[in-house]
């Protein structure tokens, strides 16, 4: 790499050449170059990383990844302005998911809850294509743009620094061979070149508020997927119906032994609060029930329902804590039939 350098200058390569096979030493810059030296190396193969490990998190399919590259470059070349975009994995699934649902139909229960569960997953793909243009914006670009123009910057003069340093030790080695004038240009010439890397490090570094800028932009990305992401399961969930609990109910749990003044009186309000059903008709619920449909009547085992009308052999209507609709025969038990 370093021989390119030098390709009008027969020195240098020889000097280079001694310092490899020989351990000649050459020119030590002072403590602070070299600190700053090795923090722009660092910096240079952080920026690299990041880069290589952001676009893997994003699109984490390498084959995918060369196929879009490839498809990109066609496209630039037949002049198409619109990218084709990275298949996040939750579109391919939320695509089968729909596929399949459609096929079973809505009269299908596993068909419908296919489809609902696809949908939210087609709009998870959608949050993450956003996420890939933001921090492809906010994060990516800015970090390829500090390694192509300053970091690039920096490491040419620091390549031309150590080609200056090579001639500078050659010439130096040879005082008195060779003409004064040339040492001193070569001296000169490694004071501008050391002075010129110096300073494009230490203002790269001083401004590293650049760097550090880029990450709240994406966790604040990262934040936003993932709230978007909870809000789409949570809408996927099925909406809950208030159910008022009467007060009664919680007097009738009181123990049989509770006595005010001496004298119980749980049993003769459990006795009354059954009253309220025994003088209509009323049957009482042998298991739990979950409504399936609209106009159902869900209840718990234990509950009294009053009985409205019976629809045909298998379905009665009835009310529940204010609420009424269908529910199967076969789940309760009836206490105070319904009048013939």
């Amino acid at each position: 790499m370093c021989l390119s350098l030098y390709n009008n200058n027969p020195f240098p390569p020889s000097q280079l050449f001694s310092e490899k096979i020989s351990g000649a030493e050459g020119t030590k810059l002072d403590d602070e170059f070299q600190g700053m030296e090795r923090k722009i190396d660092v910096t240079n193969k952080t920026v690299a990383e990041l880069l290589s490990k952001s676009t893997e998190y994003l699109q984490p399919n390498p084959a995918y990844r060369a196929k879009l590259g490839m498809l990109n470059t066609v496209s630039k070349i037949r002049g198409q302005v619109k990218a084709t975009g990275y298949p996040q994995t939750e579109g391919l699934l939320g695509d089968c998911m729909l596929r399949y649902g459609r096929e079973l139909g809505e009269e299908s229960t596993f068909g419908v809850a296919l489809m609902d569960v696809g949908e939210s997953m087609k709009q998870m793909a959608e949050v993450k294509d956003s996420l890939d243009i933001n921090v492809k914006q906010n994060f990516i670009d800015p970090l390829q743009l500090l390694q192509d123009k300053d970091l690039k910057e920096i490491g040419h003069h620091l390549k031309k620094l150590e080609g200056r340093r090579l001639d500078y030790d050659y010439k130096k080695k040879r005082l008195g061979r060779i003409p004064d004038e040339e040492v001193k240009q070569a001296v000169e010439k490694f004071e501008e070149s050391k002075e010129l890397a110096e300073r494009s490090m230490f203002n790269f570094l001083e401004n590293d508020v650049r760097l550090t800028a880029n990450f709240p932009r994406l966790i604040i990305l990262l934040l936003r997927l993932l709230l978007c992401c909870r809000i789409n399961v949570a809408s996927s969930r099925p909406r809950r119906e208030f159910t008022p609990k009467p007060v009664i109910t919680t007097t009738l749990e009181m123990g049989d032994n509770q006595q005010h003044n001496g004298i119980s009186y749980s049993s003769s309000i459990k006795s009354s609060g059954s009253s309220m059903h025994m003088d209509q008709p009323c049957c009482q619920a042998l298991y739990d029930f979950e409504p399936e449909n609209e106009g159902e009547l869900g209840f718990k085992e234990g509950d009294i329902i009053t009985l409205t009308n019976q629809i045909d052999e298998n379905w009665y209507e009835g009310m529940l804590m204010g609420k009424s609709g269908f529910f199967p025969i076969n789940y309760v038990d009836v206490m105070v039939p319904l009048p013939q």
